[in-house]
């Protein structure tokens, strides 16, 4: 199995890459900017790289089903039977794309009972692409060059580097963040955030607001291959397709295990 899921990861690695090109064609134009049921931003280059994705995807796993954002959602009768799927966010960031700030990402992964086993995770603008398989670890590689191994930072740092959405910001965050004592905030788009966790840069990702599991999945599987946790605020691993909503509960990303993060989200004691 280990072999199979090294072969797929360099072959859905190619593909990231390409659906990264097709999105900076359109980035380096004018673009047109369209609005989702649910609000959310659509340009042209979401649905380039949709289409690329999923006809790639086809033609090198045709008996694996695919689930994208940009793609109708299978209702969960026929989910639930899936015992593994591509879960595909084919432009992760689209506020930041229409933004021009550079911190988008193309992620891809693979989930296999209800975790995600492999992910891509690729930003066009730096031509950085992360891969995490569970089994045999994290890499990160620009362009063409060898991929080189990445691992979270242990021990934390002190003062502790807490990485956040810079499109979602939620206002409770200072509060629990206030609990962890002195600590530095960089804010950042996209699953770029898991990624920054995962190589060392940041210490924990806290995120409090709504994202839907094809926001995390590929990054998700890059921090843990790369030492690190994705937990629920109980504590229990973040997992995929368990229910008929594809949102995700609240999560935090932890690079060092051994943080006690879960002390600053418990409620204080009643007191009569």
């Amino acid at each position: 199995m280990g072999v199979e899921l090294r072969d797929l990861a360099d072959e859905v690695s190619a593909i990231a890459r390409r659906a990264g090109t097709a999105i900076l064609e359109i980035y380096r134009q004018n673009f047109e900017v369209e609005t989702k049921q649910d609000q959310s931003p659509l340009t042209q280059a979401d649905l380039a790289s949709h289409e690329l994705i999923k006809t790639a995807l086809s033609g090198l796993t045709p008996d694996i089903p695919q689930l994208s954002e940009e793609s109708e959602i299978a209702p969960f009768s026929t989910r639930q039977r899936w015992r593994e799927y591509w879960l595909i966010d084919p432009l992760d960031g689209t506020k930041e794309f229409v933004n021009r700030n550079g911190e988008f990402t193309v992620n891809i992964a693979l989930i296999r009972d209800h975790e995600p086993v492999l992910g891509v995770v690729h930003v066009p603008v730096q031509d950085l692409t992360y891969v995490g398989l569970i089994a045999s670890g994290a890499t990160c590689s620009v362009g063409a060059t060898k991929a080189q191994p990445i691992q979270v930072r242990l021990p934390h740092a002190t003062p502790l580097i807490v990485v956040g959405s810079r499109s979602h910001a939620n206002p409770n965050l200072t509060g629990y963040l206030q609990k962890m004592g002195e600590h530095s905030l960089i804010s950042m788009g996209s699953s770029l955030k898991f990624c920054i966790v995962a190589e060392g840069g940041a210490d924990f990702y806290p995120r409090l607001g709504p994202t839907s599991e094809w926001d995390t999945a590929a990054a998700h599987a890059v921090v843990v291959a790369a030492g690190g946790e994705v937990s629920t605020l109980n504590g229990e691993p973040l997992g995929y397709n368990f229910k008929d909503s594809i949102l995700n509960p609240e999560f935090v990303v932890v690079g060092d295990r051994s943080l006690r993060w879960r002390e600053i989200f418990e409620p204080p004691p009643n007191v009569d």
